[in-house]
């Protein structure tokens, strides 16, 4: 297995992450590769870009679905500023269940294909994503959907300090933990700019 990381947007690592190691498939094997591409893994043009896409489509998922929510809560009693709280809690269990799912799928991957995180691996650039809007209030509207995908893109490629260390980790977590710092990183301007929004 190579030790060098196979960026998901260079040209044509989709189409050469493809080698797969000879041996059976499991219906494991199929649940990890399913996971791990997010549908869009093998994209022939950028599938981390892609994947990160889908990242910012689970994030919309998420709002919409706690605006129902709250919707329905608000005939009992319940406040903003109590939902607020719920909605920040049940988006870090799903980060926290993509983070793990991902890392189980990315370690089964990578011995599927014989690759230090392939190419079609997505599901990272989906966790980090979601963590890249962690906190920025579910109102702030269509400028923070896309300022938060670009400021995540920015990080993941660019990869500073530590981040360009954290990709050498074994298996999986190599796989999911640089994305992880990099949605960390782009989450921390993106906080900065929402309270710049609010005050204005």
């Amino acid at each position: 297995m190579r030790s060098i990381k196979e960026s998901s947007d260079v040209p044509g690592a989709a189409g050469a992450a493809t080698v797969r190691a000879p041996g059976r498939r499991t219906m494991a094997d199929y649940a990890a590769v399913a996971l791990a591409t997010c549908g869009v893994g093998f994209m022939p043009l950028a599938p981390g870009t892609w994947g990160s896409a889908v990242g910012v489509g689970v994030y919309v998922l998420i709002g919409w679905s706690a605006a129902s929510v709250f919707a329905w809560l608000t005939k009992y009693g319940v406040e903003a500023r109590q939902f607020e709280a719920f909605r920040t809690s049940f988006e870090l269990l799903v980060i926290i269940a993509i983070t793990l799912a991902g890392t189980w799928a990315a370690t089964r991957c990578e011995r599927l294909f014989r690759r230090k995180d392939p190419g079609i691996v997505v599901i990272d650039e989906v966790a980090g994503q979601l963590i890249t809007f962690l906190f920025v209030p579910r109102d702030a509207g269509l400028w923070a959907l896309v300022a938060g995908f670009f400021m995540f893109r920015l990080f993941d490629i660019w990869k500073p300090y530590p981040i360009n260390r954290l990709e050498a980790l074994e298996s999986g977590l190599g796989v999911m933990a640089d994305d992880v710092l990099a949605g960390a990183y782009a989450a921390t301007v993106m906080s900065l700019l929402a309270s710049i929004y609010l005050l204005l």
